[in-house]
């Protein structure tokens, strides 16, 4: 085992006016929206960002401009909620790192995750499919050691290599474990981080008792602050002096649970003392946690999302990295994302709508948004463009690249957007979205009116259901079935 001394107690699609969803979406029910000048009292809109900053423009490409191949700067907060940022409508989350962020880039109002938990998302991101393509994306999410990412698939790492890029993963993984599956066998150069779906922020005590932080396929030992170890860590990767353009996914663990801050050493240290007990439900803190004290890990995803692009400006390299910052599903129990319904583990909007903001100066306008509806495949397919890679036509994509329209206005054909998890199904088509829960019942919804999800027009739109309900079942007809699945 590697280790550091350290100290566990150490402190519109177009350039057409913007749409009324994309603007209902900026001004918010508590005008959070970065930089909108608005009629609201100022009480109304206490701690969210000023109200002196320019407007949000609908996205527009900057089509004049030209730059080399960027960097990719990719990172995950972890279970963090649609309106979890100040710039999506908190009023009581302060992040003003990550609003920068939007307001120098395009802030995207209709982003989803590729599933509404952990790891089938994180399929869906590294191959650019969706998660029923392969035996570990049906895992929802993965919870033992039976299956994982399988190292002979392409990923967005091993496909970008091959073009040319150094690769990393610094932070979750939870895409299988060894001694079968790691990002080192799967087309990162390095991996530095935890392969579980959880771990204590301080121990590093995953959901089994077993020690979960790795250099590499070695442990290492840091017992200090889970987030603080790797804001150092990618912020010591993009300082290096890189000979080649890079990829670095950076995946943190905040906010999940545990609902652990930074100096909560007491409550860490009664986690801990359940787990060795042989608690198995130890991590889930289902008797800890508030909406202060998430409220307290979201801003510190935000100071050390901060300081990571601290490091990237003292780098040299911040006009042609390409920086992006999403979640891998919505929120919990103690997430903020009015007005969708649902959250972590369905496929309502608030299961699967993302904050999601895109910044690369060199090829993006500043204080941008962006109604048009985009998943995490579609990240996949847009970064190997840009990077000059080409997908393996062997495993094909089920994302669409944004590229043409992020750097030629190019508008994407309307499609499909598709989910299943267990129980639950999902298919968005424009403004309209086909969904069946656990209780069985078709419903559509006209997303643009009802961001919310409780109009169902399945009754008066019987047509438009049954189009969509086809749409979902042709897809689902292409996909692995569940283990066990009747």
């Amino acid at each position: 085992m590697t280790s550091r001394d350290s100290n566990p107690h150490s402190n519109d699609r177009s350039g057409s006016p913007l749409s009324r969803r994309a603007f209902t979406t900026a001004v918010g029910a508590t005008a959070a929206a970065v930089g909108i000048q608005t009629a609201v009292p100022a009480t109304a809109a206490a701690g969210t960002a000023s109200v002196d900053k320019p407007q949000e423009r609908p996205f527009r490409a900057a089509r004049g401009k030209h730059a080399r191949r960027p960097n990719i700067l990719f990172i995950l907060g972890d279970d963090l909620g649609w309106a979890d940022l100040s710039s999506y409508g908190a009023p009581h989350i302060h992040t003003p790192n990550l609003d920068r962020l939007g307001r120098e880039g395009v802030r995207f109002t209709d982003a989803y995750s590729g599933s509404a938990t952990c790891s089938p998302t994180r399929f869906s991101l590294y191959t650019g499919r969706y998660p029923g393509r392969t035996k570990g994306g049906l895992a929802e999410p993965i919870a033992d050691r039976s299956v994982g990412l399988e190292p002979t698939h392409p990923t967005l790492a091993s496909l970008l290599r091959g073009a040319g890029y150094a690769t990393a993963l610094i932070g979750k993984w939870h895409c299988g474990y060894l001694p079968d599956y790691s990002p080192t066998k799967s087309g990162w150069d390095e991996f530095f981080g935890n392969f579980g779906g959880a771990l204590e922020y301080y121990s590093k005590l995953g959901l089994a008792g077993e020690y979960d932080l790795y250099e590499g396929d070695a442990e290492y030992k840091d017992l200090r602050y889970y987030t603080k170890v790797l804001t150092e860590r990618a912020s010591e990767y993009v300082q290096r002096d890189h000979d080649k353009p890079w990829l670095l996914n950076l995946n943190f663990t905040t906010p999940h649970w545990p609902w652990i801050a930074d100096g909560d050493t007491e409550a860490s240290a009664e986690i801990v003392r359940r787990i060795k007990a042989g608690d198995r439900t130890a991590l889930w803190n289902a008797d800890g946690g508030s909406v202060e004290k998430y409220t307290q890990m979201v801003e510190d995803l935000d100071r050390s999302v901060g300081e990571v692009l601290k490091a990237l400006k003292r780098s040299g390299q911040e006009e042609d990295t390409l920086v992006f910052f999403g979640s891998d599903n919505g929120g919990e129990r103690f997430s903020y994302n009015w007005p969708l319904s649902g959250n972590k583990s369905s496929l309502q909007e608030g299961g699967i709508r993302v904050p999601s903001v895109l910044r690369w100066p060199a090829r993006i306008n500043a204080h941008q948004v962006s109604d048009l509806p985009v998943f995490s495949p579609d990240w996949t397919a847009t970064l190997l463009e840009l990077g000059g890679a080409r997908p393996d036509p062997a495993h094909p994509l089920d994302g669409v690249s944004l590229a043409g329209y992020l750097l030629r206005d190019e508008v994407p054909k309307e499609r499909d957007l598709f989910w299943r998890v267990r129980g639950e199904r999902a298919l968005r088509r424009g403004d309209w979205k086909y969904y069946r829960g656990k209780g069985g019942a078709d419903q559509l919804f006209n997303l643009a009116d009802d961001q919310r999800e409780q109009a169902d027009r399945a009754a008066a739109e019987p047509a438009r259901l049954a189009a969509l309900r086809a749409s979902w079942e042709k897809t689902d007809a292409g996909l692995l079935p569940y283990p066990n699945a009747s």
